[in-house]
């Protein structure tokens, strides 16, 4: 991730749920973070993603209402 840093764009490709049914697309990053801020987009299987200063938009989702994305992940969208 350390070249993320400097990169105009980064996309990030991913389930948006765990097999468990827990969101993956969380508010706060649990893990040691290398490439603090650097993500712009996410794709999943469920939806696409605007991640900015802003917090989290809806781009676009694949067979599940907004409003149900809401409610599942748990984030301000």
């Amino acid at each position: 991730m350390d070249l993320a840093i400097g990169a105009k764009d980064v996309y990030v490709m991913m389930a948006l749920f765990t097999r468990a049914g827990e969101p993956k697309l969380v508010p706060q990053c649990t893990y040691p973070l290398t490439g603090v801020g650097c993500v712009s987009r996410v794709y999943t299987d469920c939806g696409v993603f605007d991640v900015g200063p802003n917090g989290v938009r809806i781009r676009e989702t694949y067979g599940v209402s907004a409003h149900e994305l809401a409610e599942r992940l748990g984030i301000t969208l």
